[in-house]
């Protein structure tokens, strides 16, 4: 009986549309399927009530793996401590199991005027916290445009889910393989948001890509290459049980 293709289930960051994906997508091995995720741009959900929305991309009998940015990982981790039938793994990238801020900093952000910030957010703070001071100029155009499809209010109702989001309960109920993909140049998620879910998944694979927060659009063709090889090891090693 021929093995069903497995399926990379994208689940995107704030923005939450996932149409920055698209030079990611193009690098995977031709054989794995996608669907992407999208989040509605103008409800305020928080990652309970988007969860059944992403379980409705989930296929039913066959494989597949998680593949979560920052914004989505505790919701791919909330997904995962379910052990849904047929997922094969987790991939994290630049993700976080508590808020990604601490101390002072949390604090502060929490109290910013986030709907007063938008108008710079796409033009300074693109560059300086999510894409680096030498991304293409088309890139920082197509990430100012996502982050703009999103209604402010649900803007600033997504940073606050993130800056009180804890589930280090459910991570340690994973029973699959997680990978992480740190990247090297974050300027968001602290090395210690690694160090965290490594601590309670002491499994967990890293790998650490030279990058800003935005990884799988900076670097797509590395971050596919490392993701299918850690596929390839996980499928060519001791077998893999779906569900």
């Amino acid at each position: 009986m021929a093995t069903a293709p497995l399926t990379v289930i994208l689940m995107p960051g704030m923005d939450g549309s996932g149409d920055l994906f698209t030079e990611f997508i193009a690098a995977l091995p031709a054989e794995y399927q996608t669907q992407t995720a999208q989040y509605p741009s103008d409800r305020e959900l928080s990652y309970a009530e988007l969860e059944p929305l992403v379980r409705g991309f989930l296929p039913e009998d066959a494989p597949f793996i998680l593949v979560a940015e920052s914004y989505s990982s505790p919701l791919a981790i909330r997904i995962a401590a379910s052990h849904p039938n047929g997922l094969v793994a987790v991939v994290l990238c630049a993700g976080f199991a508590t808020s990604p801020l601490k101390g002072l900093l949390h604090d502060l952000t929490g109290m910013l005027p986030l709907r007063a910030l938008r108008p710079v957010f796409p033009s300074f703070v693109t560059r300086l916290l999510l894409l680096g001071n030498d991304a293409p100029d088309a890139l920082v155009t197509a990430v100012a445009a996502e982050i703009d499809w999103v209604e402010p209010a649900v803007l600033a109702a997504r940073v606050r889910e993130v800056l009180m989001v804890d589930v280090r309960a459910e991570l340690a109920e994973i029973d699959v393989p997680i990978q992480y993909l740190r990247a090297a140049k974050d300027k968001l998620v602290a090395v210690e948001c690694m160090e965290e879910i490594v601590t309670i998944q002491p499994s967990t694979a890293v790998a650490t890509i030279d990058a800003p927060h935005l990884l799988l659009q900076c670097e797509p063709q590395i971050c596919a290459r490392v993701i299918a090889e850690f596929v390839h090891m996980l499928q060519s090693g001791e077998g893999i049980e779906h569900g």
